[in-house]
């Protein structure tokens, strides 16, 4: 169907039929039934075909590096891994490798680049995640560099590069960048800031914090000129328990935590987890087969980095016309933005949203909220000023807002059930 205000093309009901059917648990939680599941920015569906696949991995005895079979398979499974990770990033050089989580990653490329750099200064948002802000706070302090946490614009609620170029300058050594929010669900612009930081500080290394952006549109890591690039798997349709990390080719050699005599260049540590590797492959099939079909061009090409393209631009239009109608109604029900005592956090209307409403009812809490909107079948979660949201709700004057975030397998009808629980609660 068709979005009026938008008129973007989302999902044939043929076609979100068979996406759905590619998801565990889409709309029966096993725990509590039927439910409409809106808490994909805090991990989202996984692939069915990802648990087949590490099910299978995950069972296996042998370890990469022997002369038997099962063990040149498993590094063959390994190397199409790295590669389809590659591809998956938008990047032809640098290297790949899987870590325990997105945020234990992102906590190992900032500690070394910071050990590393020549620079005196250390620059992040106050749009960040702890994950970025920790680490960059934590190892400034220890090395004696000054650490920046520069403001976002809280009408745009995005960092820009208006509010880097207040803090960066020539000793700027290593800089963080959020690529999107998980409280808001807004994106930035991460190729134009990263040339704004290139411009002043042409030796920084900046490291992008990819965790909430991935799932939600295409990554092009060539286009960006950063230096690091980090995802989760259950964010991106896969599994708990590791993510992924890219370095740029100067990054890759710095010193850091290693075995002593490995080529410098390799950051993995211990026998690698093959499962996570194919897990990762898994996700990329399946976004190859939503690329084609949904660009009838794609059905015979073999470019897997086109039809992840095509995949990426389906998922941002399908989640726009859901997130319209979060916002303007749908089933003859008025939206969050309609709604008198509801209150949108940031623009109602942003090119910068990614498939996520944060919202507040005037004089109800918002995990109150939540248990009412959880107890009619629709998972949602809210965040409060606490360590991992304040430094964005705080700006914004949000004590607390119940986040309801979308992913491209929701369905209309689902944002109707969570719209009838809003009214209901508001009228």
């Amino acid at each position: 169907m068709t979005i009026p205000s938008l008129g973007k093309e989302m999902f044939s009901a043929d076609l979100a039929e068979q996406v759905r059917d590619r998801f565990h648990h889409v709309d029966q939680c096993p725990y509590q039934g039927k439910r409409a599941f809106f808490e994909n920015a805090g991990g989202s569906l996984t692939l069915k075909s990802v648990v087949e696949r590490s099910a299978e991995l995950l069972a296996m005895p042998d370890n990469q590096g022997r002369t038997n079979v099962a063990s040149v398979e498993l590094s063959k499974i390994i190397a199409q891994g790295r590669a389809d990770m590659m591809v998956l990033l938008g990047t032809t050089s640098g290297r790949v490798f899987v870590g325990e989580t997105g945020t234990e990653l992102l906590g190992r490329l900032i500690r070394n680049a910071i050990l590393a750099t020549k620079g005196t200064e250390v620059v992040g948002s106050h749009l960040e995640h702890p994950a970025t802000y920790s680490p960059s706070r934590r190892y400034a302090d220890l090395t004696g560099q000054l650490y920046t946490q520069v403001p976002f614009d809280t009408v745009s609620s995005v960092v820009t590069t208006d509010q880097y170029r207040s803090a960066i300058t020539s000793a700027t050594g290593v800089a963080t960048i959020i690529h999107a929010s998980p409280v808001t669900g807004m994106h930035v612009d991460v190729g134009a800031i990263a040339a704004q930081i290139r411009a002043v500080s042409p030796e920084c290394f900046i490291i992008v914090d990819g965790i909430q952006h991935a799932a939600h549109g295409a990554i092009d890591v060539d286009e960006y000129g950063i230096d690091g690039y980090v995802v989760s798997g259950y964010k991106l349709f896969s599994r708990h328990n590791y993510g992924v990390a890219w370095v740029s080719e100067r990054l890759a050699t710095i010193p850091h935590d290693q075995l002593a005599g490995a080529p410098a260049d390799v950051w993995e540590l211990g026998t690698r987890d093959a499962s996570a590797y194919a897990a990762t492959s898994e996700v990329v099939r399946y976004l190859e087969w939503l690329g084609a079909q949904t660009n009838a061009e794609l059905t015979d090409s073999t470019d897997t980095r086109a039809r992840l393209k095509a995949a990426a631009a389906a998922i941002r239009n399908q989640e726009h016309g859901l997130v319209e109608a979060m916002l303007w109604g749908v089933g003859g029900l008025p939206g969050l933005a309609q709604l008198d005592g509801v209150s949108v956090v940031g623009p109602v209307a942003s090119e910068h949203r990614s498939g996520m409403v944060s919202f507040e009812i005037d004089g109800t809490p918002a995990q109150i909220v939540v248990d009412e909107l959880n107890a009619n079948g629709v998972r949602t979660h809210a965040r409060k000023q606490d360590y991992y949201s304040a430094g964005v709700l705080e700006p914004l004057g949000v004590e607390s807002c119940v986040r309801a975030s979308a992913s491209h397998y929701n369905s209309l009808d689902e944002v109707e059930q969570l719209l009838a629980t809003v009214n209901r609660l508001v009228n």
